[in-house]
């Protein structure tokens, strides 16, 4: 089974890349990414490369699954106009780049209440990217949407703690049909999303 991964290098990005090289099913892992990650692993291949040009690479080979984690925040992306660039036509590139290369089944991570008729940047700006992909028309598609994401992030700051935090503090208190707004570590997150993406039937799905 060979699988290309976007955005290795966040939180749940990362989670996934570790759990799939550790996976024995794999066979290869392509990583596309901005920057070199760092480490090297047997069964893993980077290639750097620009998101803006991800629908101009091409491979030889092909590709059975895709995985995209890409994401930011206004603060670090400085704009509105940049990230959506980033959570939205960034992750709709690496979809055309997944179809070209005869991927049949897609993951990606989206968030909790993402609908392009929101009234709400950031969750009109996931719901776009989900429709986006969707019209691609890769024949399984999993969209995962979870809420606040916890775990270990290479560029942390004050306000990132701080809701970390309060996050934990407050997610005993969430039940019933509030459970959904509870704080989730990012290897849940990844374990969750490799494993429908790798079981789900053909259509689109959302967790």
């Amino acid at each position: 089974m060979t699988i290309c991964i976007s955005g290795a290098s966040g939180l749940v990005g990362n989670e996934i890349l570790i759990q799939l090289l550790n996976d024995p099913k794999t066979e290869k892992v392509l990583v596309l990414a901005r920057n070199p990650l760092g480490f090297g692993h047997p069964k893993m291949q980077v290639v750097t490369v620009p998101f803006d040009q991800l629908e101009q690479l091409e491979v030889s080979e092909k590709i059975d699954t895709g995985f995209c984690a890409l994401g930011t925040t206004l603060r670090k992306a400085g704009s509105k106009a940049r990230q959506q660039e980033i959570d939205r036509d960034y992750v709709v590139a690496f979809g055309k780049f997944c179809k070209k290369a005869g991927v049949a089944k897609l993951g990606i991570v989206s968030s909790i209440g993402a609908n392009q008729n929101s009234s709400n940047f950031y969750l009109r700006t996931k719901g776009e990217m989900e429709q986006g992909v969707i019209q691609l028309g890769i024949p399984t598609t999993v969209f995962i949407r979870p809420s606040f994401l916890i775990g270990p992030r290479k560029e942390r700051s004050f306000g990132d703690k701080l809701i970390q935090g309060f996050s934990m503090i407050i997610s005993p208190l969430l039940v019933g049909k509030a459970k959904k707004y509870k704080g989730i570590h990012g290897s849940k997150v990844a374990q969750k999303l490799i494993e429908s993406t790798l079981s789900e039937s053909v259509g689109v799905h959302y967790i």
